[in-house]
């Protein structure tokens, strides 16, 4: 079965750094865009950043400069390096992906600063 399996939450400490990691498994012969979302208590699910296959990315406004997408083409592994961190970042993250020209969702990792 394709899935994506998600690494790398936690709690974390105002202006403290995390690094989320997703990998998708399964048979897997194409992976395109890749993203990741997140989405606070009460809150809807909202876009964080975008990579595309030839490394192209997009942030929300208000993770520029703080948040970094990567992957990693030959692992179809896509990271999201979280720096500065603040309270209103808690959140679950969520990995997306289109594998296999289907779109997929991780299960989520909880991410929380708070002092």
């Amino acid at each position: 079965q394709v899935q994506l399996v998600e690494s790398g939450g936690g709690l974390v400490q105002p202006g403290g750094s995390l690094r989320l990691s997703c990998a998708p498994s399964g048979n897997i012969f194409r992976v395109s865009d890749m993203a990741w979302y997140r989405q606070a208590p009460e809150n809807q699910r909202e876009l964080v950043a975008t990579i595309t296959r030839d490394l192209t990315t997009n942030y929300k406004d208000s993770v520029k400069g703080r948040f970094t997408i990567s992957r990693d083409n030959a692992n179809n592994t896509v990271f999201l390096q979280m720096n500065s961190l603040k309270p209103e970042d808690t959140a679950v993250y969520y990995c997306y992906a289109v594998l296999n020209g289907i779109r997929r969702w991780g299960q989520g990792t909880q991410v929380t600063v708070s002092s």
